[in-house]
């Protein structure tokens, strides 16, 4: 009897890029102008992405759009958020102080997180990114290469 082993890497597939975006308006405003600037219709979700650490429990707001004509997903996640604490009762001198959580903490620069995923070698995330800077409000925007980033799971949704 022979014996597999499913590993990790087995799963990751290079069919997707990963945009980092400087902005200064709300989440809702980079989608309405991402829709706009793209032809796509980016919507919130129910349900933000959820993440636990030593310091309590972070939520970050997700939009989505799932072309199926083309077989393209794209997801604009909030790249900061508040960590909520578990423990609510406690209240002292220190409670106004307000701890930060990244979604990717290697780019803690970044507001937001642009994710496009199921794309061809024809997709030049380079040229998406110029686009995405002429947006109003937008201060910067870049692709990321997360291969070696500690936190590329929490891209996993």
């Amino acid at each position: 009897m022979a014996i597999h082993k499913i590993q990790i890497d087995d799963f990751n597939s290079a069919n997707y890029e990963v945009v980092a975006i400087h902005a200064s308006i709300e989440d809702y405003r980079l989608a309405y102008f991402l829709n706009q600037t793209f032809g796509i219709q980016l919507s919130k979700c129910d349900h933000p992405i959820e993440l636990k650490n030593k310091e309590g429990k972070s939520n970050f707001q997700l939009f989505v759009y799932d072309d199926e004509l083309q077989d393209v997903c794209w997801s604009l996640i909030e790249n900061q958020s508040v960590v909520s604490e578990g423990n609510e009762a406690v209240v002292g001198i220190f409670d106004a102080i307000e701890t930060r959580s990244f979604l990717l903490p290697e780019v803690k620069k970044a507001d937001f997180i642009l994710k496009i995923e199921n794309i061809d070698s024809q997709f030049n995330a380079v040229q998406l990114a110029q686009k995405i800077t002429e947006i109003a409000f937008v201060t910067t925007a870049y692709p990321i290469e997360i291969e070696n980033f500690k936190s590329k799971n929490n891209l996993i949704f």
